[in-house]
């Protein structure tokens, strides 16, 4: 979990943030002297000795209780020390989520042989970040499990630790919290533009698929790791986004064709070639040894309580999620018919939004280096779209910025969470770039202009010209698409 990397000509050894322990449990377990053992529900690392593990939970036990004499209705969510960062959750009622997190650090050497001087860097680590980590980890765990309480009335405490352990310690392994950023904060949606044409075809190849498999109850369709259409509810559909596009994607992303995405010839669908197939599911429908178990997964949680198998099925960069009842077993014969179906209609689908992209943006022409960088999400439809990151996944976080022009986009979103009204930052780094945080009708844009000589009245202007030039802070892409292919379909009736 430690990288130290050298930084040039200093000797000096820098430590990214690092997880210390993880653990979760429910004071309700233990409550008598001697029985408090019986709270811990899951303690990572395993290797902690029992006396320690029941310590910790103590001290967090304690200040919860503590901060609630101040305010009954919000309890404590972070403790801040020199060496680490303790955040609290509480995602149901008495149950309690922990993360143990070690502050950034750096390692100074000494002239005189003594031993390194360690300074630690307690004010890089952002409450905000790292709080939505721990958020992320219960709906992560609640998508393939459900919640805690459910499992407990399943299974009692045998069950609920079984399903915890089986899921965390190996979800724990995927956490990089060096890499965690403002993203992790709004755990947002990227969308695929389209023209209403191609968006009417998907519509319509969703709804045909939903008619001729009657056991699929949600789709969600996808391109190049973008949302286009998804009839899940938004909540689950923001995290099961997550998983796809920071885990199950990125294990599938083997070269595919040569041609990637080329137009193809109508004939195609004719002769039925394809090139869909299984991310979930059997890998080889030939196979007779092929096994035809999908993953599960909880939505409407707070409401009906649906378990769903989920069946992702891919052609080129297009990809599709159906969600079928789990108490139904999927045999051979559907997923060849899926297969049959979907897999020619997918593969035409996937080459003409490839083609229609890159008719768009032969009319657009080349695009120039812009002066600025920036992040939008609108908290209304989760629509997230960011020039700054370069990639962005479980383990790596590229962006083109340095880190602490990062800190400051995290410093003016913590200011924007602590009131409701509209609101306007503008910071001026010491490295001469323009930071400017702009809080508006429910969505938030951050932009980083990098013109050393510019002015406040100039800065403004210019971030003004790129809120109507990406219509950011109007009407969003989707909304203006859906309502113009209302009118069409009214048109078309009439």
């Amino acid at each position: 979990l430690i990288s130290p990397r050298m930084a040039s000509g200093m000797q000096e050894k820098q430590y990214a943030p690092s997880l210390l322990s993880f653990f979760i449990y429910n004071p309700k377990f233990g409550p008598r002297e001697g029985e408090e053992e019986k709270k811990i529900l899951f303690y990572h690392p395993i290797e902690i000795e029992k006396n320690e593990k029941i310590r910790n939970v103590g001290l967090c036990e304690a200040i919860v209780q503590f901060t609630r004499t101040f305010c009954p209705t919000k309890p404590a969510k972070s403790l801040h020390t020199q060496k680490n960062r303790q955040f609290f959750h509480e995602p149901e009622e008495n149950y309690w989520m922990v993360m143990v997190v070690r502050n950034p650090m750096v390692e100074k050497p000494n002239k005189d042989g003594k031993p390194p001087t360690v300074e630690y860097q307690e004010e890089e680590i952002i409450d905000s970040v790292y709080g939505s980590v721990l958020k992320q980890c219960y709906s992560m765990y609640k998508l393939f499990n459900g919640t805690f309480s459910r499992a407990f009335e399943a299974g009692g405490v045998e069950l609920l630790t079984q399903k915890l352990e089986k899921f965390f310690y190996r979800y724990l392994q995927t956490l990089h919290l060096q890499s965690c950023d403002l993203l992790d904060v709004f755990g947002g949606i990227s969308f695929f533009p389209l023209d209403k044409m191609t968006y009417l075809k998907i519509q319509s190849f969703v709804n045909r698929v939903e008619e001729s498999l009657s056991l699929v109850k949600y789709t969600a369709f996808l391109y190049n790791d973008q949302l286009i259409w998804s009839g899940l509810e938004q909540d689950d559909m923001q995290i099961l986004y997550k998983y796809l596009t920071t885990s199950l994607f990125p294990r599938h992303t083997e070269p595919e064709l040569a041609g990637r995405d080329s137009p193809l010839r109508p004939e195609v669908a004719g002769n039925l070639l394809h090139y869909g197939r299984f991310l979930t599911g059997p890998a080889n429908l030939k196979d007779p040894e092929a096994k035809f178990r999908f993953p599960k997964i909880f939505v409407n949680t707070e409401d009906s309580y649906e378990e769903l198998h989920l069946i992702v099925y891919k052609a080129m960069s297009a990809a599709v999620c159906f969600m079928v009842n789990a108490a139904v077993d999927l045999s051979r014969e559907f997923c060849e018919q899926l297969d049959s179906l979907v897999g020619p209609q997918l593969t035409l689908l996937a080459s003409d939004i490839c083609e229609q992209y890159n008719i768009n943006r032969r009319i657009s022409g080349p695009e120039k280096e812009p002066q600025f960088k920036f992040i939008y999400f609108n908290h209304m439809n989760l629509a997230e779209k960011s020039t700054i990151h370069m990639r962005k996944t479980a383990s790596v976080s590229l962006t083109s910025v340095h880190p602490d022009l990062m800190k400051i986009l995290g410093d003016i979103n913590c200011d924007f969470a602590r009131v409701d009204e509209d609101e306007e930052i503008i910071v001026k780094a010491m490295t001469d770039y323009w930071v400017v945080g702009k809080k508006s009708d429910q969505r938030e844009l951050y932009v980083i202009l990098n013109q050393k000589n510019a002015n406040l009245i100039e800065v403004n202007e210019e971030v003004k010209r790129l809120c109507a030039t990406q219509d950011m802070m109007g009407m969003d892409y989707f909304t203006t698409l859906k309502l113009s292919i209302v009118q069409v379909l009214l048109t078309a009736s009439v």
